[in-house]
């Protein structure tokens, strides 16, 4: 159980990292570069402690799930990106893969 913990802050700091690289304008804004790096470590660094259990090709794509989910979500309310229905309705269905992963993946 330890491991889809450290998995699920893995994601969270994926998210960290990818709304960090908007505002670091290219990396060229020193403050959110340094939030982006530091993100992109620890989110790497947590990942590859959950792998030790979590067989490689379930992590990995939980933690892109984890990461897509929330980086679109903030993106809706954050950049005020485009929604629609259809739109969230593919989220949701990123959200159920995740949880289908977990559900038949090791525990």
């Amino acid at each position: 159980m330890i491991a889809w913990i450290v998995l699920f802050v893995a994601g969270l700091f994926e998210v960290v990292w990818a709304i960090g690289l908007k505002y670091s304008n290219g990396l060229t804004e020193l403050v959110p570069a340094t939030v982006t790096l530091i993100g992109m470590i620890v989110s790497m660094a947590l990942l590859s402690m959950a792998v030790k259990t979590i067989p490689v090709g379930t992590a990995y794509a939980v933690w892109v799930g984890i990461g897509a989910v929330g980086t679109a979500l903030l993106g809706i309310l954050i950049f005020k990106e485009p929604t629609s229905t259809l739109r969230l309705g593919f989220i949701i269905l990123i959200i159920l893969g995740v949880i289908g992963l977990k559900l038949t993946g090791p525990s």
